[in-house]
C-alpha cells in the first residue's frame, strides 16, 4: 500500500496572518487568496493534467487546530487510502485521532508523531 504520496499543505501559526500573508505576497509573490492562504497547482508523471494542489496557510497564533500537537506548524500529507492507512497505523500503535472528516474536499485524518507533532492526512477527492 502506498502511504504518503506528497505534501498536501503547510500550515503555521502567525501573530497576524493577514499581515504576514501580505508580506509573503509582496516579497515572495505568493498569491494569497480570500480564504487566507495559497494553493500551488502542480502536475507530474502521475498527474499530467495538473489538477493537484499544495496548500500554504498562516493560522492565528492562538488556533487550536494543531492541538494536541505542540509545534507551531502542521504539515498535511496527501495519501492514497486514508482509512486503510489509519487502520494499519492503529495496528502498530501509532497515536491516531479517532475523528475522520469527509467532505467535497476529500477525506481528512490526523496522527501524532513520537515528538508530539500533529500531522494531517488528506485523501483528495477522486481525480484530484
Amino acid at each position: 500500500m502506498k502511504r504518503v504520496t506528497g505534501i498536501g499543505g503547510i500550515f503555521f501559526k502567525s501573530r497576524d496572518p493577514k499581515a504576514l500573508g501580505a508580506w509573503y505576497r509582496t516579497h515572495l509573490g505568493i498569491e494569497v487568496e480570500a480564504w487566507g492562504g495559497a494553493a500551488f497547482r502542480w502536475k507530474g508523471l502521475d498527474n499530467p493534467d495538473g489538477v493537484g494542489t499544495t496548500a500554504w496557510s498562516p493560522f492565528a497564533e492562538d488556533t487550536d487546530y494543531f492541538v494536541p500537537g505542540t509545534a507551531p506548524f502542521m504539515i498535511n500529507y496527501r495519501v492514497e487510502d486514508l482509512h486503510a492507512l489509519l487502520a494499519a497505523w492503529r495496528a502498530v500503535g501509532v497515536q491516531v485521532d479517532e475523528r475522520v472528516e469527509e467532505s467535497e474536499y476529500g477525506k481528512f485524518g490526523w496522527v501524532i508523531d513520537p515528538e508530539g507533532n500533529k500531522l494531517e492526512l488528506w485523501q483528495p477527492p477522486a481525480g484530484r
